[in-house]
């Protein structure tokens, strides 16, 4: 951790947080426990009102979002998008490589942008409907 991070939380100060998309007020940086009922998975960007939140990467300065704010109905097609894509690459019928190289093409964004943390409804929705059309992407 950097010593301007370590400073930031001995004073209790939060970095900024990403802004939700449904308000576009601030997200704040809080233990998981308040959306999964007490139980702690580590910290998220949470905006209370929105019913909006996103996990954070472990590893860093532990505030990096994995992806943007999603409110229920995204993270619904979010578990629907990762149910239809992760089989083509953890069944290792494509490597994993190939596999986000298919997403990307499939979903029309650039291979740096081919994550299904970064989707919106649209997008998840656009993949399950293609890779049910062709379960391998082809």
């Amino acid at each position: 951790m950097s010593t301007v991070a370590t400073a930031m939380e001995r004073a209790g100060v939060r970095p900024a947080g990403p802004k939700c998309p449904y308000c576009g007020g601030a997200a704040q940086l809080v233990d998981s426990a308040i959306v999964y009922h007490g139980r702690s998975y580590g910290l998220i960007w949470d905006c209370r009102p929105c019913d909006a939140y996103v996990g954070v990467h472990k590893n860093g300065t532990g505030d990096v979002p994995l992806g943007r704010l999603a409110d229920a109905e995204l993270r619904r097609w979010k578990v629907l998008a990762h149910a239809a894509f992760d089989p083509l690459w953890k069944t290792g019928g494509m490597a994993r490589g190939a596999a986000y190289a298919l997403l990307a093409r499939l979903v029309g964004v650039p291979a740096d942008q081919a994550h299904i943390g970064m989707f919106d409804v649209a997008q998840c929705r656009l993949l399950v409907a293609k890779l049910r059309e062709e379960p391998d992407g082809a």
